[in-house]
């Protein structure tokens, strides 16, 4: 069964390892992210929140609406939702800029990286053309450096464009770009004493732009959906320059509404007006007709009839002169729909026919809210189309009551008049004058009632006029929260701080995910179950043999370490044989055959080092021996004798090398014949130990040849160069058992202190 799987996942512990290797990259992350963040703190002024409450007046008592049925049109009956787009339009936001002169900012530099926004006062202003804001539809920048001698450089950009550029000239100063003429000059608060220059910025854009972008910047909002009140707030560096602001907003949003309303009532006077010149017309006709008629006539005083005929007269006449107002009041009403121009203008009298008044009353109400989303710039060009077809089946069906009532009024009055003239017929004593003479009195009557009439509806208009208020009665002027938003240097700089912290963690963490290759000895131990044998520390001295008799150097500790488990773990007498390899090439397998079998002579053991990389060879060149003469001249010739191709170490006593002799041409068949074995048993009965620099098993399968005469098998690892597609390949060949006794050595890292007399001097190797 294959044994238990090495997770490669990153462990909390790994990682502060990782960090304590890596402990100046959080030095440099801290000092940048700390630096960072100190001067990204001296760019920021703090900021306040200004905030305004408003309290949108559902209805007005003092309107027409009492009066004449014009719901909503004088008066504040309005839909909160729909005030909330119209108080952030851009025509009431204009109007402020356009007051305040907002479409300029001015900022001061203060300090290093600091800029102070200054309203209302500021020390050096620039004077455009008339009514140049108007239409300007992009952003001026002017940066201007002035000295106490009002000497100054100036710059202008439009956008990123440089437009203008002067040096040393004295304020005021007239300087001319394509976008126009400008005219720099000081203020009253220009500083009286100044050390050095001043260094100022000045924003210009025109009132549209401006405009746009506080509708962006200004946030109106309800405490809840049910509330009728509006919470304006706009976040600042200066309060001044927010209280102001918003009080204007407030201020030009009422403004807009008032003047609307005394429109509508402007028109509604005018309408009054005119149709009063012409019933004045006719009832001084009717009065002079009567005049002429009493004087033709010779009329001084009409008698009257008896009691109840004049009771019955009077009620008929009375009926009739009603039903004739009436019948009068609908046709006025027609007359003025069937005019074009009146399409969409409010119907400025009502009848006493219950059903067209409240027709009436909801044609108002849809013209004034089509009036007011027209004005808004946010509103839903579909949602505008279809209150306009509902405006207009509003329209048609009130047409069509006032006709019917129109029809329904003519009747009632040939049915009052047919009752007058009843009453009329009973006085057959009444001379023909007297009643020739009603019929002018009754038709004066009508003229003078409704003369009366619109007088009344006048003098309610004006009076309406002189009393309008504006929809939005403020609750809280604008003020400034105590507290400044954002969290202020010493918060930034903890966040800087931590953030420091953590970009190397999450750098570190990374790449310790996305590598594919170790690092040191623990990582390895994390990732097999092959035993590991020991480590071989890095080495710059550039020998191939650094393990001497008298040398007690990091290096060679670590192989007298590995010398002794390697002693512990062989055990049997007849464990002789130990093969080292490796996954490829460039792993230490040579330097560490080299050095394990000097360690090995130190003991006063006979031992022998074999190359067996026959497709490769290597060991010969490594030590500065010759090639001529080898292992596969043993394999390749019988009765080659293996004295021949033995040569004695002189630098360490009782080392002897066997290198690997020419490359064959057929190196497979040459290690799997039986004159290997004749070879190893040879060597077995000679020496203590038989060392045994193969081939890389990654590379050729010749190494696996091996394991039959192979006591015990080292694998050379490498910090750097081994992956962990390597480690995965040296775990199926364990769980395999592919070779015997397979452990591990560690090569190439890092020397560690107290290994050797010299406790962790330098005296380390490169291969």
């Amino acid at each position: 069964m294959s044994k238990k799987t090495k997770t490669r996942s990153v462990q909390l512990r790994d990682l502060w390892d990782i960090a304590l290797k890596h402990w100046w990259w959080f030095a440099i992350s801290v000092f940048v992210c700390c630096t960072m963040g100190y001067l990204f703190s001296r760019t920021l002024a703090p900021k306040y929140r200004v905030r305004a409450n408003v309290l949108v007046t559902p209805d007005n008592s003092g309107s027409l609406t009492s009066m004449n049925g014009f719901n909503g049109v004088f008066g504040n009956n309005a839909v909160v939702d729909d005030e909330m787009v119209i108080i952030l339009s851009r025509t009431v936001l204009r109007e402020a800029v356009k007051e305040l002169g907002v479409n300029k900012e001015h900022y001061v530099k203060t300090g290093f990286l600091k800029k102070r926004f200054d309203y209302p006062e500021y020390p050096v202003d620039i004077i455009p053309a008339a009514d140049y804001a108007d239409t300007l539809q992009t952003y001026l920048s002017f940066k201007i450096k002035v000295d106490k001698d009002l000497r100054a450089d100036l710059e202008i950009k439009a956008a990123k464009e440089d437009l203008a550029e002067v040096e040393d000239v004295k304020l005021p100063y007239n300087i001319k770009t394509d976008y126009g003429s400008f005219t720099v000059v000081p203020t009253k608060n220009f500083p009286k004493k100044l050390d050095g220059s001043l260094k100022t910025t000045i924003s210009y854009t025109g009132y549209d732009i401006k405009a746009e972008s506080l509708a962006k910047l200004i946030v109106c909002d309800k405490p809840d959906k049910y509330s009728d009140m509006l919470q304006l707030s706009l976040v600042t560096p200066n309060t001044d320059y927010g209280v102001a602001l918003l009080n204007e907003v407030v201020a030009a949003y009422n403004a807009i509404g008032v003047e609307k309303s005394t429109l509508q009532a402007k028109h509604t006077l005018e309408f009054i007006n005119s149709r009063l010149a012409d019933i004045s017309g006719d009832l001084s006709d009717a009065e002079q007709n009567i005049e002429s008629y009493k004087q033709g006539n010779g009329i001084v005083d009409v008698a009257f009839e008896t009691s109840y005929n004049m009771q019955m007269r009077g009620t008929a006449e009375r009926d009739l002169a009603a039903a004739q107002t009436r019948s009068e009041v609908i046709k006025m009403v027609l007359d003025f729909m069937a005019q074009p121009q009146n399409e969409f203008e409010l119907i400025p009298m009502t009848t006493d026919v219950p059903a067209a008044t409240a027709l009436i009353n909801q044609y108002n109400n849809q013209v004034a809210r089509h009036a007011e989303l027209m004005l808004s710039p946010r509103a839903n060009a579909a949602y505008i189309e279809l209150n306009k077809e509902n405006l207009q089946k509003t329209r048609r069906t009130l047409i069509a009551t006032l006709q019917q009532a129109y029809e329904t009024s003519k009747v009632a009055v040939s049915e009052a008049r047919t009752a007058a003239d009843r009453a009329i017929s009973r006085l057959g004593s009444v001379p023909q004058q007297e009643r020739q003479y009603l019929n002018l009195k009754r038709n004066q009557e009508v003229k003078q009632q409704l003369y009366l009439f619109l007088l009344q509806r006048r003098e309610e208009t004006a009076m309406l006029m002189s009393t309008v208020t504006p929809k939005g009665r403020i609750v809280d002027e604008a003020y400034k929260e105590t507290e400044p938003l954002g969290i202020g240097t010493k918060g930034l700089l903890v966040i800087a701080f931590l953030l420091g912290l953590c970009i190397p963690v999450g750098l570190l963490y990374i790449r310790k995910l996305l590598r594919n290759k170790f690092e040191d000895r623990k990582e390895v131990e994390s990732l097999t179950e092959v035993p590991i044998l020991g480590e071989v520390c890095v080495d710059h001295t550039g020998r191939s043999l650094v393990v001497g008799e008298h040398d007690t150097s990091s290096t060679v500790e670590l192989f007298r370490l590995i010398r002794s488990s390697l002693q512990f773990m062989l055990g049997g007498k007849d464990d002789k044989v130990i093969l080292v390899t490796s996954t490829r090439s460039g792993e230490g397998k040579s330097f560490i055959s080299v050095n394990l079998a000097a360690s090995l002579a130190l003991l006063q053991k006979k031992v022998v080092l074999v190359g067996m990389d026959i497709r490769n060879p290597q060991l010969g060149a490594y030590l500065s021996l010759p090639n001529s003469k080898g292992v596969t001249n043993y394999l390749a010739t019988q009765g080659q004798g293996i004295d021949d191709l033995i040569v004695h170490d002189h630098e360490i006593q009782g080392l002897d090398v066997i290198t690997a002799g020419p490359i064959p041409p057929n190196p497979g068949e040459l290690l799997a014949s039986q004159a290997v074995e004749a070879l190893f048993t040879e060597l077995r009965s000679r020496y203590d130990y038989v060392v045994v620099d193969s081939a890389p098993v990654g590379m050729v399968s010749d190494t696996f040849n091996l394991a039959r005469i192979t006591d015990a098998t080292i694998y050379v690892t490498r910090v750097g160069v081994t992956t962990l597609t390597d480690i995965d390949y040296l775990n199926n060949m364990y769980d395999q058992k592919r070779m015997p006794r397979l452990s591990v050595i560690v090569n190439g890292t890092k020397a560690a202190r107290g290994y050797g007399y010299g406790y962790g001097q330098r005296h380390t190797h490169s291969k």
